[in-house]
């Protein structure tokens, strides 16, 4: 297989991180990382000429990247957001505005860039991502007992269908600790929640709607108890392509996910409406709450009202929605600018050179005006006489 000249010498992932990883685990990385780093060049051949330059770019800043082991999470993230930035502004210059393409390149870059960086930035020893994970692990270990009456899940998993829905959900909720690409993980909250719109709809036998997918999904979260749930949701948020989480249901389904962790973490009596002595008791595990009898239901309560802290969580995902609504027409508009200018720009080009060509310029002589044929002729005359003072 050819390969080109700006691959040569690529660093391993290893060199580039420092780190010695378990046999194993070192070839099992080594694998992605160079099918990763191959369809990333088959990828960019494309491109041609830019195509050269963006991964130049990029393999400069993984060895940049490689240099700043001692960087808080936060500015290894701001690290990644500049490069993203600079590396889109350049690619919406290259294509005319077209944000289409613009994406499609992001996204390659994307893979390529956090593929390459995922050992150094995941869950890195500056923060607490780690304590985090094992406290939200034990909570819903804690939460065991909580079952769909009491969250008002409307999924009967009596149904197959349902049931394997439901399933799906669980694994890829799982699955995203697998992944090591912002956008890879992302597409497996997708899917999770698109398993549990098809569960409620078959279930309800009519399309679900917001208020029947978040409760549905902290259900899904209780039963998979997902591996470093806190240090995915907040390596998403530090290394993922900002307009997938502005944007689309990507980001709509990710917020929901944050909003469920948040509820999950902030679940008390009044959230299920329950005797909070009750409930601390089910927390302990000194007692299980009572299974309703056959033939009967844990009481219903159809309004998110009903439910103070769910009501809490709909309300800050409406402010988020409203959020990220503004500030997509905002870059929106900057994009539009930005197309109208280059239009402007090439519309303005166009015209002079259609003038140009219908009128070309000729460089002629100066042509002598009537000033200058008086100095002509003044050059004939004689030299004025300089006067001259004699002494006495």
């Amino acid at each position: 297989m050819f390969t080109p000249p700006w691959e040569m010498g690529s660093p391993t992932e290893e060199n580039q991180e420092g780190k010695t990883p378990s046999p194993s685990i070192s070839r099992q990385s080594s694998i992605e990382t160079d099918r990763v780093s191959r369809d990333f060049v088959d990828f960019l051949k494309i491109l041609q000429k830019p195509g050269r330059e963006i991964h130049k770019q990029s393999r400069a800043f993984i060895e940049i990247m490689a240099n700043k082991k001692d960087l808080g999470a936060d500015e290894l993230s701001e690290c990644v957001q500049d490069f993203y930035q600079n590396m889109s502004d350049r690619l919406m210059t290259h294509f005319k505005g077209s944000t289409e393409r613009v994406e499609q390149v992001m996204d390659e870059v994307e893979k390529y860039i956090m593929t390459r960086l995922y050992k150094s930035v995941f869950c890195p020893e500056t923060t607490d991502d780690e304590k985090k994970d094992l406290a939200t692990q034990n909570r819903i270990r804690a939460l065991h007992w909580v079952d769909i009456q009491m969250l008002c899940v409307p999924v009967d998993e009596e149904i197959p269908e349902v049931s394997d829905n439901v399933v799906k959900a669980i694994t890829d909720v799982i699955e995203m600790d697998s992944k090591r690409v912002p956008r890879d993980k992302l597409a497996c909250i997708t899917r999770c929640s698109k398993h549990i719109f098809s569960a409620i709809k078959i279930t309800k036998s009519e399309p679900a709607s917001a208020d029947d997918f978040l409760p549905t999904l902290i259900y899904i979260v209780l039963k998979a108890n997902p591996p470093r749930l806190q240090s995915n949701i907040q390596y998403i948020t530090r290394f993922c392509n900002p307009s997938r989480l502005m944007t689309g249901e990507d980001g709509y389904y990710f917020t929901n996910l944050c909003c469920a962790v948040a509820f999950i973490e902030k679940l008390d009596a009044q959230s299920l409406n329950l005797d909070p002595e009750d409930f601390e008791r089910y927390m302990s595990g000194q007692a299980s709450p009572r299974r309703p009898e056959v033939g009967s239901s844990w009481p219903q309560m159809d309004t998110a009202a009903s439910r103070p802290a769910l009501a809490q969580v709909y309300q800050n995902l409406d402010l988020l929605s409203g959020l990220g609504s503004r500030q997509e027409r905002v870059l929106e508009g900057a994009r539009s600018l930005q197309s109208d200018l280059i239009t402007w720009q090439e519309s303005v080009e166009r015209e002079v050179q259609e003038i140009l060509e219908k009128y070309p310029l000729e460089i002629r002589p100066p042509a002598l005006s009537a000033i200058d044929s008086d100095n002509v002729e003044n050059d004939r005359l004689p030299l004025p006489l300089t006067p001259q003072v004699f002494a006495g």
